[in-house]
């Protein structure tokens, strides 16, 4: 029964990675054909942003070695398709097949930009800056993941004007939308309104804003609602909840959209998704796969021991 309450935004959006962040987690490689299936699976159930691949180089990531292949075979698809680019190589061949949204991916704490990508903070936001320089002169708009908000396997906390630092830096790059990411699951609600507020005194308001949770303490439902109530109306989700981050050992799986979905549509806030058919996707995916899907919505609705 849907029950809205107050103060809660009428629609969210739901920014789906498990195209990209969820297989790339994956120990074997699924072939290309079944990640073109998956993702017209996915706009099929109604999510119009799916994340779709990675211009990594393979040697880094090689589950989504294929994103040459991958994208004429999902040019039909009606929603939209951002992927993920690391330099200005992986720039140059996502544009070259006709790609207008693009996303990096930086870190607020120096352990991780060295872990995932070799380089200091600084260095880092350096290298990204001729990348959405050319994809904005390109006509593309450019999301920034921001990991590592809340903590640091290495480093532990993350102080809040630290994150508000590095999430400032690189929005003053060019970013159109800023991704925050809990990477390994240590945020509380508590946590998620204090750094929404800090971000929005930087002059970061809701509007620029997505978060990005991870199931690890069972709290990425809780501090989806905590960010909606302060007006926040993008959220990052994985059908399934397939995915982590291999490169923190203790981040487990994305916030499962299904999960997300049954939420929202408690609360009465339209998303555009039909959970039975995302429902049956994440079940097809979970076959290819080998395993059954860790969410529990879709645990519940398939009936799935």
């Amino acid at each position: 029964m849907a029950v809205p309450q107050d103060g809660l935004p009428a629609r969210v959006r739901i920014h789906e990675v498990g195209a990209r962040d969820g297989l790339q987690n994956e120990k074997n490689v699924v072939p290309t054909e079944v990640k073109a299936e998956f993702i017209h699976r996915l706009a099929d159930a109604g999510l119009d942003t799916v994340e779709a691949t990675s211009f990594v180089h393979p040697t880094w990531v090689p589950q989504l070695a294929d994103a040459e292949q991958l994208m004429p075979l999902i040019g039909d698809v009606a929603a939209r398709l951002p992927v993920l680019v690391p330099n200005e190589r992986g720039l140059e061949r996502a544009l070259a097949l006709g790609v207008r949204e693009i996303a990096v991916f930086g870190s607020a704490t120096e352990s991780f930009a060295q872990a995932n990508l070799n380089r200091t903070v600084d260095a880092s936001l350096a290298m990204f800056e001729p990348v959405v320089a050319k994809a904005r002169q390109a006509g593309a708009t450019v999301r920034g993941y921001l990991s590592m908000c809340f903590g640091d396997p290495w480093e532990g906390l993350v102080p809040l004007p630290q994150v508000v630092g590095v999430a400032r830096r690189l929005f003053d790059l060019g970013c159109t939308e800023l991704s925050l990411g809990d990477t390994i699951g240590v945020a509380t609600p508590g946590h998620v309104g204090a750094l929404l507020t800090a971000l929005g005194e930087a002059g970061l308001g809701p509007q620029v804003l997505a978060v990005h949770f991870h199931d690890t303490y069972g709290q990425a439902l809780a501090n989806t609602l905590a960010a909606l109530r302060h007006g926040v109306t993008t959220v990052d989700a994985s059908a399934g909840g397939l995915g982590g981050c291999p490169y923190a050992r203790s981040a487990t799986g994305n916030l499962a959209t299904e999960d997300l979905v049954w939420m929202l549509n408690g609360l009465g806030i339209d998303t555009g998704v039909d959970l039975a058919r995302l429902t049956a996707t994440s079940v097809w995916m979970a076959g290819h796969l080998g395993r059954p899907s860790p969410s529990r919505t879709v645990r519940a609705l398939s009936h799935e021991e």
